[in-house]
């Protein structure tokens, strides 16, 4: 196991969350998935606003799918496993479970880590590099290689083929030490490691907006995106549906003497948007948070800055140029 190739990090995180008491299970996602990665060559980018499950859901996908650690014991529990129904001609879920190298980063820890964009992207690139060197000694690398040829190495000589997983890639964004050509660096980058390669099997990415509002049409234009607003298939594994909210409100009631909160109250509060099709769904850390402290309040206000907002609202105009988006609009 690596930092980033096969690392123990997204089970541990999914695992957690499958203990706490309202946890809702949407491993059927998973069956959404699994078709992408047999075809081969796909690349699908979530979005969603903050604190709407895309890092559960990407540490899911990661955990599922990674050699890193048998995550069996944790998925014959859930949902992908208790509905066996077929998956692919005579085959169900096992087939797929921990049989890929899956390369899991989370851009904001790493963002996080660094206080330059040349810090950032340096060590992304090399922590990626170290890994693939251990997991494939075999491996003739060249000289001086990139962890890009790095990649491509490993599949022309062992045909191996990669899951990328890649959680809240946007957020680098939004760091004060990134400037305009930095953005522009980073979206290349990412078009270099995904576009036209025989090494995916599947990118599966997060963000706050789709890559459109960043990139030139030209630059990433591989990638099918999924909008809270105009696309249904989804919808239902990004917040908690009226049912669910019904089914944790009915733990809340078993766990909780003294109640402060009704059904109500959480419609109410925290009914954040609805889908294409008209399905309420609402916004999972408030809900959580809420039945948990036994007390309704804004909690995803709390969850970081408005400057973020303010400037997504700003760069929405129609005739804002893809060098506006980038570099903020005046």
């Amino acid at each position: 196991m690596g930092y980033y190739l096969n690392s123990a990090q997204p089970f541990s995180l999914y695992e957690s969350e499958t203990k706490k008491p309202y946890f809702i299970d949407k491993t059927e996602m998973l069956k959404v998935l699994i078709p992408f990665v047999e075809e081969g060559n796909n690349h699908i980018c979530v979005t969603r606003p903050r604190r709407f499950g895309k890092s559960v859901m990407a540490a899911m996908v990661a955990a599922f799918f990674s050699r890193g650690i048998d995550s069996s014991s944790l998925f014959e529990t859930l949902n992908i496993a208790k509905n066996p129904s077929k998956l692919s001609g005579t085959d169900d879920y096992r087939k797929y479970m921990n049989q890929y190298h899956v390369i899991y980063i989370n851009f904001i820890e790493a963002a996080n880590e660094n206080s330059s964009y040349n810090e950032f992207i340096s060590a992304t690139k090399n922590i990626l590099q170290e890994d693939l060197h251990e997991a494939f000694p075999e491996v003739r690398f060249r000289k001086n290689g990139t962890a890009i040829q790095d990649l491509r190495m490993i599949y022309e000589q062992t045909g191996t083929r990669f899951i990328l997983v890649f959680d809240e890639w946007d957020c680098i964004f939004h760091k004060d030490y990134t400037t305009y050509e930095d953005r522009k660096n980073f979206i290349s980058w990412l078009a270099a490691l995904t576009k036209d390669t025989g090494y995916i099997s599947l990118s599966y990415m997060t963000g706050v907006l789709p890559i459109a509002k960043y990139s030139s049409g030209s630059t990433i234009n591989n990638f099918h995106e999924y909008t809270m607003a105009t696309d249904d298939l989804f919808s239902e594994y990004f917040g908690f549906t009226e049912a669910e909210v019904d089914e944790l409100y009915l733990r809340y009631e078993a766990r909780t003497e003294n109640r402060c909160i009704s059904r109500e109250d959480l419609q109410y509060w925290y009914d954040g948007y609805h889908t294409p099709s008209s399905d309420r769904m609402y916004n999972p850390r408030s809900v959580v948070k809420a039945l948990t402290r036994n007390r309704i309040r804004s909690y995803w206000k709390a969850t970081g800055s408005y400057v973020e907002l303010s400037e997504y609202i700003m760069n929405d105009r129609a005739d804002c140029n893809r060098k506006s988006c980038l570099s903020g609009c005046p």
